[in-house]
């Protein structure tokens, strides 16, 4: 019971921080039936598990370190979904041998078919790699496997878009499920050796569904020429997996081209910054601004204002709640990676006691029929304030570029050129780096 309501309540908090892209059938490899074992790269705290205890289907049972069980709320969090602690020797005080009795329960746990979800590389970071992985799911997995349980395993790729902004996007990759048989130690084989080995194999599969860059310096050159690319094939940017593909490309290109790769990455990163002065993007340079598209666009924003006024009861009702997450980043001081974190658990637990706060004052001050209609209406009012917030971003951002392109058609048409050939150069990268990459 306490698992579902949970799940159901971070399912709304999440999918209200975040644009989850989630796999186009995640039931292939999610929600696999039978002992399985989620394996993930784990660069947003406890984001990441709430990803995966969104999208799976069935329950699962996460491995978490220990000092998030002595923490006040989360820790009652934490033992209500039977989640199992990690002594780590970092933690500070605390005896490490206690974990022989979760690896125990964590074969146990698989011998019985259930689910669990454990990140191999041991921390959560904001590295810009794959960070070298512990063996302990390969032990567990292959433990399992020699007491004859047909452990599968499913790595989980997570990439955040911009993972301490809201609305920003997470899209998740699932690679193909690995049988932990497969990797049980050969005759004469050290059994060390074996998980050694499958951990090896976890991290090469980890490796295929998340971006991995030199260097974070790196991302945005990386999405300049993806999204020119895409530009020249007609295509809508930002594909998850060219972003992979093109990660890949930039690190082979630098280890074997160095001066190739240094023309081309200056070039991107000049053109990128005369896009930034004006305030546009690739796309906005193809954009044609026809009469009609014009109108549209002036009634369409005409029937926004005229909803200002609902939403500024919006926004007057949770600009509290709104900005508490805010304040309450900068009280933690969290670091870079769990800091989304404080701010989705500030929502989590403040959310409904704010809309439970409303609609006791409206009860209090307009009786039983006001306290009711609140209960129903805080709901969408709120989400369609943070919609019209959102759109309203948008929306100068497309009149701002209007204005601009509109009074500078030569500048335009050279931006266009200049992109045009940046995107041939990659296009031509693409075509020659391709068979190699898909090898």
């Amino acid at each position: 019971m306490f698992y579902r309501a949970f799940r159901a309540l971070a399912s709304l908090a999440l999918r209200l921080f975040f644009r989850v892209e989630a796999p186009v059938d995640p039931t292939a490899a999610l929600n696999l039936e039978g002992p399985v074992m989620f394996v993930g790269n784990h660069p947003n705290g406890l984001i990441d598990p709430g990803i995966l205890l969104i999208l799976a289907q069935r329950k699962v049972t996460f491995l978490a370190k220990e000092p998030l069980f002595r923490m006040p709320v989360l820790g009652q969090i934490m033992r209500g979904m039977d989640a199992l602690p990690i002594f780590r020797k970092q933690d500070g005080p605390g005896d490490t041998t206690k974990n022989e009795g979760t690896l125990t329960a964590s074969v146990d746990a698989l011998l019985q078919g259930r689910a669990i979800t454990l990140f191999p590389e041991g921390k959560s970071h904001s590295e810009p790699q794959l960070a070298e992985l512990k063996t302990g799911a390969a032990r567990i997995a292959l433990e399992a496997a020699r007491k004859g349980a047909p452990v599968k395993l499913v790595p989980v790729g997570i990439t955040y878009e911009a993972k301490n902004r809201f609305k920003s996007r997470v899209h998740v990759e699932v690679a193909p499920a690995v049988n932990a048989t497969d990797f049980l130690e050969k005759a004469g084989e050290d059994p060390h050796e074996a998980a050694r080995r499958f951990t090896d194999a976890i991290a090469t599969a980890l490796r295929q569904v998340t971006l991995n860059l030199d260097a974070w310096e790196d991302l945005p050159i990386l999405e300049t020429a993806e999204s020119l690319y895409a530009l020249a094939r007609g295509e809508q940017a930002g594909s998850a997996d060219r972003h992979k593909a093109f990660a890949r490309g930039m690190s082979l290109l630098r280890e074997e081209q160095p001066a190739r790769f240094e023309k081309l990455k200056n070039e991107l990163a000049a053109y990128r910054a005369r896009l930034a002065l004006l305030s546009v993007t690739a796309d906005d340079l193809t954009s044609q601004y026809r009469p009609r598209t014009v109108a549209f666009f002036i009634v369409r924003n005409l029937f926004a204002v005229l909803s200002a006024p609902l939403v500024l009861l919006g926004f007057a009702l949770f600009v509290i709640p709104y900005y508490l997450p805010l304040l309450a980043v900068k009280a933690a001081k969290p670091e870079q990676d769990t800091e989304s974190t404080v701010k989705v658990l500030t929502l989590l637990l403040l959310t409904p006691l704010w809309w439970a706060l409303l609609v006791v004052l409206a009860g209090w001050s307009g009786g039983l029929g006001l306290g009711l209609f609140t209960l129903f209406a805080v709901p969408p009012l709120a989400l369609f304030t943070r919609y019209y917030l959102e759109r309203r971003a948008v929306a100068w951002h497309d009149a701002r570029t209007f204005f601009v392109l509109l009074n500078r058609k030569r500048l335009q048409a050279g931006l266009l050129a200049e992109g045009q050939a940046l995107a041939a150069e990659v296009e031509g990268l693409v075509t020659e780096l391709a068979p190699r990459l898909a090898s």
